[in-house]
C-alpha cells in the first residue's frame, strides 16, 4: 500500500491505462489524489476489488433484487481478520503500523463492504466503534514482541439508502466459532452466507435461504451459469478465480468499450466511507 501512488503515478505519466489492487491510496487523500491524475491523463483506471467477482456474491446480489427477501429490513456481519491477531509473519511486519495503510480496515473490511454495498446498497449513515485491543503482538517461530498501532476490532452501525439498518463487525486474527457469518433478513424471508476468511474475496462460500412458510435455512446451490469465465474455470474453488474473473471482466471492459469492473473513481468512494468509519471512531 504505501507504495502505491509511487508506481500508479509513474504508469499514468506513461499513458498506460492502470490496475491498482485495493486500496487504491494510503488514505482518502492519496486515492483522490491518483484519481484526479487519472483523469487528467485520460486512460482507463481499475482498482482490485474481487469479492464483487464471487460468483456467491454475484448470486445473492441476484437473489435480492429478485425480491428472495422482500424489502430488505437489516443486514449483519460478523468476520475475522486472519491477520492482525496475537501473531505475525516477519513479511507482514509493516502491517501492524496503521501509517502503512495496510489495516484490518482497509484491507478485508474494504473488501467485503464493496460487496456488501454492491449486493444491499451504499451507506448513507455510519457510527463506529475502533479498538487496538492488542498493542503488542509477536513474531511467529521467535516469539519477538512487536509493536501494533493497527485497529483489531471494528464494529460499524449504519443506515443504507433503502432504509435497511446494517451492522459490520470485524475481530483480527481467527475465530474458534466462525471467521464469515453475514445474514440478510426482508419480510418474506432470510439469507444467510457464511465461509472461512473474512477476506470475502478470498473466502470459501456457502449461501442459505429460507421464506414464506420455511422455518429455517438450507443450501442455496450456486448456478453454473455464475461461473462464467471459461479461462479460469480451472481454478474454481480457489481464492485466484475471483482475481481471474475480474481480470477477465477489466478485459472486457478495454476491449469492448464498457465500464463494469470497478475504476479509481469507485475506490475513492469506498475509500471515502473508510475516512467517515475512522472520522466516526474518533
Amino acid at each position: 500500500v504505501p507504495l502505491h501512488r509511487e508506481v500508479v503515478l509513474g504508469a499514468l505519466d506513461a499513458g498506460k491505462a492502470v490496475l491498482c489492487e485495493w486500496p487504491l491510496g494510503n488514505g482518502v487523500a492519496e486515492a483522490e489524489e491518483l484519481a484526479a491524475a487519472a483523469e487528467r491523463a485520460g486512460v482507463r483506471t481499475f482498482v482490485g476489488l474481487q469479492a464483487r467477482s464471487a460468483p456467491v456474491v454475484r448470486f445473492v446480489r441476484d437473489l435480492v433484487a429478485e425480491g428472495y427477501v422482500g424489502e430488505v429490513l437489516s443486514t449483519g456481519l460478523v468476520a475475522s481478520g486472519r491477520r492482525w491477531g496475537p501473531v505475525f509473519e516477519p513479511a507482514g511486519e509493516y502491517l501492524l503500523d496503521r501509517r502503512n495503510g495496510g489495516t484490518m480496515l482497509t484491507i478485508p473490511f474494504g473488501h467485503t463492504v464493496d460487496a456488501v454495498s454492491m449486493v444491499l446498497g451504499e451507506f448513507t449513515e455510519v457510527s463506529a466503534t475502533l479498538a487496538t485491543r492488542r498493542p503488542v503482538v509477536h513474531e511467529e517461530g521467535t516469539g519477538r514482541p512487536a509493536a501494533m498501532t493497527v485497529d483489531d476490532q471494528i464494529a460499524v452501525s449504519g443506515r443504507l439508502a433503502s432504509g435497511a439498518v446494517a451492522s459490520v463487525h470485524f475481530r483480527a486474527g481467527l475465530s474458534r466459532g466462525t471467521d464469515f457469518h453475514w445474514e440478510i433478513n426482508g419480510t418474506e424471508g432470510d439469507l444467510v452466507v457464511t465461509g472461512d476468511s473474512g477476506h470475502l474475496q478470498q473466502a470459501s462460500l456457502t449461501v442459505r435461504g429460507g421464506r414464506g412458510t420455511d422455518t429455517g435455512v438450507a443450501e442455496l446451490p450456486v448456478p453454473a451459469r455464475y461461473f462464467d469465465v471459461p479461462a479460469v474455470e480451472g481454478l474454481r474453488g480457489l481464492p485466484a478465480y475471483n482475481v481471474g474473473a475480474q481480470y477477465a471482466q477489466v478485459l472486457a471492459d478495454l476491449t469492448g468499450g464498457t465500464a463494469h469492473a470497478p475504476d479509481f473513481a469507485h475506490a475513492v468512494r469506498r475509500q471515502r466511507l473508510l475516512d467517515a468509519v475512522e472520522r466516526s471512531a474518533a
